[in-house]
């Protein structure tokens, strides 16, 4: 109960409880379609659904700013990579939140808006911090596989000094090994004993086909949509709570 209170404390707690509600309802409507019973339990469904999406671009309102200012330290990041990736990850999600902001004046009447184009860029600014997200969980697990390899080499090493191999040798040995035997191996190792990278691995490609779906690029249905969207939820929410599964800058 304690953990709960202090979720709802949070605003982006707040947000992802919504999401949770708003992708099981997209779920559980899709399920009851499928057996064709309870119309009218569907129809509430939907409309829960829609207000709880309403509710959460009025959440959202202001977020625009912290993401800027989340930009702007990330470009202090030493490691290049991590700098880039952090960078366009927040500045696309920045522009996602104007292009939400937008959406959200022109569903409460305050302007007269383009729904479908603004939807559009919506979704490709989504899609796009969604596709480096994935490019920084690559690069955390190449650098992982790395420190792994280096271990490892340091260990057989001491089995091998009195071979007198050059470091040249040794290194393609190490390298000739790792692509033909322990690739794979090394590589659910490392990705399983590291919850932080597989939770938002998990996360970022359950995420990845809702604008995926939303732009016509590769088309599902509301099951899957619903199953997806309600999982990636779940495993924020994880993170939220015990920040350990949180993957670090």
């Amino acid at each position: 109960m304690d953990s709960y209170v202090k979720l709802a404390s949070l605003s982006q707690g707040r947000d992802k409880i919504f999401r949770t509600t708003q992708y099981a309802c997209i779920l559980l409507n899709c399920l009851i379609h499928k057996h064709g019973s309870n119309k009218e339990l569907a129809a509430k469904l939907k409309h829960l659904e829609s207000n709880l999406s309403s509710g959460r671009k009025l959440f959202r309102l202001g977020n625009t700013v912290d993401a800027v200012q989340t930009a702007r330290r990330n470009v202090q990041i030493s490691d290049p990579v991590l700098r880039f990736c952090l960078t366009a990850i927040s500045l696309s999600r920045a522009l996602y939140y104007i292009c939400d902001n937008i959406l959200w004046s022109g569903a409460v009447g305050l302007g007269d808006i383009d729904k479908e184009k603004w939807s559009k860029r919506c979704n490709h600014y989504y899609f796009f911090s969604l596709v480096v997200s994935l490019g920084r969980d690559v690069y955390e697990v190449v650098q992982l596989m790395k420190e792994e390899v280096l271990v490892q080499k340091r260990q057989e090493s001491k089995s091998i000094n009195n071979l007198e191999n050059n470091r040249a040798q040794r290194e393609f040995d190490w390298i000739a090994r790792i692509k033909s035997k322990a690739f794979l191996v090394l590589l659910f190792q490392i990705v399983g004993n590291n919850p932080p990278v597989l939770l938002d691995i998990v996360k970022n490609l359950c995420d990845l086909t809702l604008p995926l779906d939303k732009m016509g690029i590769c088309k599902t249905n509301s099951g899957v949509v619903g199953f997806c969207g309600l999982l990636s939820s779940i495993l924020s929410i994880l993170a939220l709570m015990h920040p350990a599964l949180k993957l670090k800058a």
